[in-house]
């Protein structure tokens, strides 16, 4: 079955694209090899819980601006506080009271935010994270969670994955990593390198949950052997709880990072945390100085009301735990679904209701992308668009029951494929691919 009549324009755009932007897009995980060959190429609008592409194609979209939708795509609240300040202009030669204004918000809001700096991205923040650990510490390693996909575009980062071309072999032996759950590992870490490692990085939640008292333990370790704490929240921030998963469970790091959902799609990250670790980023002392963040767009007014108006309206509308509500039926349903089917060993919907992800494996229970890539492609044909599960205040129980008659459909022809042993045949183009590998 040939649907590439669908995507004319997609594709007519996506050669342009390729010979002129290196990888096409400007996040790999946006790329033409994350989703199927049949799928929409490229985003024109969208609003609420929906979007279009560019040839009119309209879907549910699940996958929300790789997370960094929250409430909703073009939500008026955020929408009208960005107009109202673009009214004002958006970048001056001195900084605005809109980073007092928000400063002060998130100061009451995160645990441990007592000083915070901006940026655009999760990727600067992180980094200066690390950064910060290093000059307070005086120490050199990094040690970080391999389970999470990614911290940072930078060396310190990158050099550890696959993707390590041009990245110099000493910086990538500056990275250690240790297993989440697995508190064994960190510490063969701080056993091998005593008085070494500067900080230790992890994201407080992701796909698994922490075994019991396990980010406590982390955290006391850490402390104990003279380094820095630091919560990865890019994803976490805002889902599990308006505080952050640090709330949410109660563990407080040193430093912590939020970004993606904080501005509802516009570009705002924050570095937040203890006062006398912050401050080595600023004027007033007389240690040697940490050239931290310093960014023309860092304080840009109109993304920083967005910000503003993010939160305000995930507090005001008590939205966190509706998100856990639609993220439980959407769930619910999908594996409910599977077991009906017979399926339900090879393909779930795992992780917390507020941030599922989706599980596919082949006949051998081997995770596999052929099937992945089948069940995609079988949704996006039916109007989902769903390559990983951000949860939104906009997302309703139409949008729930819409995706579960979709996913019959996929679940249907991914059981059949299972009994043939193989995927292949069933989709149209190659399979999707992880985004760390070492070649194209």
């Amino acid at each position: 079955m040939n649907r590439g009549s669908r995507f004319n324009r997609s594709t007519h755009l996506r050669q342009k694209a390729h010979n002129l932007i290196a990888a096409g897009c400007h996040t790999y995980s946006k790329g033409d090899d994350q989703f199927p060959a049949q799928a929409p190429g490229f985003i024109v609008r969208g609003k609420g819980s929906h979007c279009w592409d560019a040839d009119g194609n309209e879907f549910i979209d699940w996958g929300m601006g790789l997370r960094s939708v929250i409430l909703g795509h073009a939500y008026p609240r955020v929408i009208e506080a960005v107009k109202a300040q673009l009214e004002f202009g958006s970048n001056f030669t001195r900084p605005s009271p809109i980073e007092i204004e928000l400063a002060e918000l998130l100061v009451g809001l995160i645990p441990s935010a007592e000083m915070v700096k901006f940026a655009k991205n999760g990727s600067d923040v992180t980094t200066a994270a690390v950064r910060l650990a290093r000059a307070y510490t005086g120490l050199d390693y990094v040690a970080r969670c391999r389970d999470n996909p990614f911290f940072a575009v930078h060396d310190w980062f990158i050099g550890s994955t696959p993707v390590n071309a041009g990245i110099p072999q000493r910086v990538r032996e500056l990275t250690l990593q240790f297993d989440y759950n697995r508190l064994e590992t960190m510490e063969a870490l701080f056993r091998q390198h005593p008085g070494q490692i500067a900080c230790v990085i992890l994201e407080p939640v992701s796909t698994q949950a922490p075994h019991p008292g396990y980010l406590e333990a982390v955290r006391d370790l850490t402390h104990r052997n003279g380094a820095v704490l630091i919560f990865d929240e890019i994803i976490s921030g805002f889902r599990w709880d308006l505080k952050g998963a640090q709330n949410y469970f109660r563990v407080t790091p040193d430093l912590s990072t939020f970004g993606k959902a904080v501005g509802n799609g516009f570009s705002v990250s924050v570095l937040a945390g203890r006062r006398d670790i912050m401050e080595l980023g600023g004027l007033h002392h007389k240690k040697p100085r940490v050239f931290l963040l310093s960014s023309t767009h860092g304080g840009e007014t109109h993304e920083l009301a967005a910000c503003i108006a993010t939160i305000k309206e995930l507090r005001d509308k008590d939205a966190v735990p509706y998100m856990w509500s639609i993220g439980q039926q959407l769930q619910d349903g999908f594996n409910n679904l599977a077991k009906e089917l017979g399926i339900a060993p090879y393909v779930s919907m795992e992780g917390y209701p507020c941030s599922p992800y989706l599980l596919t494996k082949g006949p051998d229970g081997q995770v596999s992308m052929e099937y992945r890539t089948l069940f995609l492609q079988e949704v996006i044909a039916r109007g989902v668009l769903i390559p990983y599960i951000a949860i939104s205040y906009s997302h309703t129980p139409a949008d729930v029951e819409q995706t579960l008659e979709a996913s019959r459909h996929a679940l249907v022809l991914y059981r059949e494929a299972l009994g043939k042993g193989d995927a292949r045949p069933f989709f149209e183009g190659p399979p999707v691919k992880p985004v760390f590998r070492a070649y194209n």
